[in-house]
C-alpha cells in the first residue's frame, strides 16, 4: 500500500472521530442558540484537520518541526474560522429575533417583513408570512362580516317571525270565539300568512344546505332562452301587481350546464328583489349574453335608484336587506344570499353594481361546448 493511501487513510479516521463527536454535541445542543452550532461546525471543521495531522503524525509521516508548523496553522485557523462562525451567528440571530418582534402582529394586518438585510431562507419565510397573516386577516374579517350577518339575521327573523305569529293568534282566537265578522277573510288571511311563514322556512333550509355544502345539484343541459322565459312568466304576475314592465329582448339561446330548478331558483329571487324595488311604471328588464373567456352572463336591471356604495360589498350577506328595509313585506334577507350559494355552487359567480337609475345583477356561467 502507498505512502499517500495510508496518510488519507489515516487522516480520515481522525477526521471521522471528531466529526461523530461533533455530532454528538450538536444533537445535545440542538435546542440552543444557532451562534453555538456554528462554534461546533466551525470547531469541528478544524479540528478534524487537527486530528488527522495527529494520526498522520502519530504513524510517523512527520517530523516533529512539520508537526509544529501544522498544528500553529491549524490553531491560527481555528482562531479565525471561531470568530467567522460567532459574527455570522450573531448575525443571524439577531435577523430571526427581528422576524419574531415582526410575527408578533401576525394576523393583525400589521405585520411587516423587517427592513434589514436578512438570509435568502429569512426573507422566504418572511415574505411567506406576511402572506399568511395577510391571508388570516382577511379571513377573521369574513369572520366578523359572516357573524355580524348571523346577529342580524336571527333580530330580523325574530322581528319577521313576531309579526305574523302575532295576527294568527288573534285572527285565530277571533274565529275560536266566534267574534269574526267575516270568517272566509280571516280563515284566507290565515292560508297566506302560513304560506309565507313556510317560505321563510324553506329559505332558511335552503341556506343551510348551501353552507353546509350539501346543496343537492342534477345539472342538465339548458337554453338559457328557456330558463329566462319560464322566470319571466313566473314573475309577470307580480309585476303586473307593482305596476312593473318586465322586458327580455337580449336573451341569446345559448346553451348552459346548470340545474334548472335551482338555476330557476336564482332568476325568481332576482326578479322578485328588482320588481319589489322598482317604482310603479318602472322597468325590469332581463338579459343573457355570451362573454369573454368561455362564460355567459345573465343580467337582471331595475329601476331602484341604486345602492349606496358603502353597502354594495354587503347586498349577497345572510340577512342584508338594506338600510331602510327592516319591514316583513322586504322579506328576511335570504334571497341575495342564496343567489349567490347556488351561482356558486355552479362554479360561477354573482356581483351588482349600480348604472344610472338602478342597479344591476350579473350572474357570470360556464358555457356548455
Amino acid at each position: 500500500m502507498s505512502d499517500t493511501l495510508l496518510i488519507a487513510l489515516y487522516a480520515f479516521a481522525g477526521a471521522t472521530v471528531t466529526g461523530l463527536a461533533g455530532a454528538v454535541v450538536l444533537r445535545l445542543i440542538r435546542r440552543r442558540s444557532l451562534i453555538a452550532s456554528l462554534a461546533v461546525v466551525a470547531a469541528v471543521g478544524v479540528l478534524a484537520m487537527l486530528a488527522g495531522t495527529l494520526a498522520v503524525a502519530w504513524a510517523m509521516f512527520l517530523s516533529p518541526h512539520d508537526l509544529s508548523v501544522v498544528t500553529t496553522v491549524v490553531a491560527m485557523a481555528a482562531v479565525v474560522s471561531l470568530a467567522t462562525a460567532l459574527l455570522l451567528g450573531r448575525w443571524v440571530v439577531a435577523r430571526s429575533r427581528e422576524l419574531a418582534v415582526a410575527a408578533s402582529s401576525f394576523g393583525d394586518g400589521g405585520f411587516a417583513v423587517p427592513d434589514t438585510p436578512a438570509t435568502a431562507e429569512l426573507r422566504a419565510v418572511s415574505r411567506e408570512l406576511a402572506a399568511t397573516s395577510a391571508r388570516l386577516a382577511e379571513s377573521r374579517e369574513r369572520e366578523r362580516a359572516l357573524e355580524t350577518s348571523r346577529r342580524e339575521l336571527v333580530a330580523w327573523i325574530s322581528h319577521d317571525l313576531r309579526t305574523p305569529l302575532a295576527g294568527l293568534r288573534a285572527m285565530s282566537e277571533a274565529l275560536e270565539d266566534g267574534v269574526a265578522a267575516d270568517p272566509d277573510r280571516y280563515l284566507k288571511q290565515i292560508r297566506t300568512e302560513v304560506e309565507r311563514l313556510n317560505a321563510m322556512v324553506g329559505d332558511l333550509f335552503e341556506l343551510s344546505r348551501i353552507h353546509a355544502g350539501t346543496l343537492p345539484l342534477a345539472p342538465s343541459r339548458i337554453s338559457l332562452y328557456d330558463l329566462v322565459g319560464d322566470a319571466l312568466a313566473g314573475a309577470d304576475p307580480l309585476a303586473r301587481e307593482h305596476g312593473v314592465r318586465l322586458v327580455g329582448g337580449r336573451v341569446e339561446p345559448v346553451p348552459v350546464e346548470v340545474d334548472g330548478k335551482e338555476m330557476s331558483r336564482v332568476l325568481g329571487n332576482l326578479l322578485i328583489n328588482a320588481i319589489r324595488r322598482t317604482p310603479a311604471d318602472g322597468t325590469v328588464a332581463v338579459a343573457a349574453e355570451r362573454a369573454d373567456g368561455g362564460a355567459v352572463v345573465l343580467s337582471v336591471t331595475d329601476g331602484c335608484g341604486g345602492i349606496p356604495e358603502e353597502e354594495l360589498p354587503r347586498v349577497f350577506d345572510t340577512g342584508w336587506r338594506g338600510t331602510d328595509a327592516r319591514t316583513p313585506p322586504a322579506g328576511a334577507g335570504l334571497g341575495l344570499a342564496i343567489v349567490r350559494g347556488i351561482v356558486e355552487a355552479h362554479q360561477g359567480r354573482a356581483t351588482v353594481r349600480n348604472i344610472p337609475g338602478g342597479c344591476r345583477f350579473e350572474v357570470t356561467l360556464p358555457v356548455t361546448l
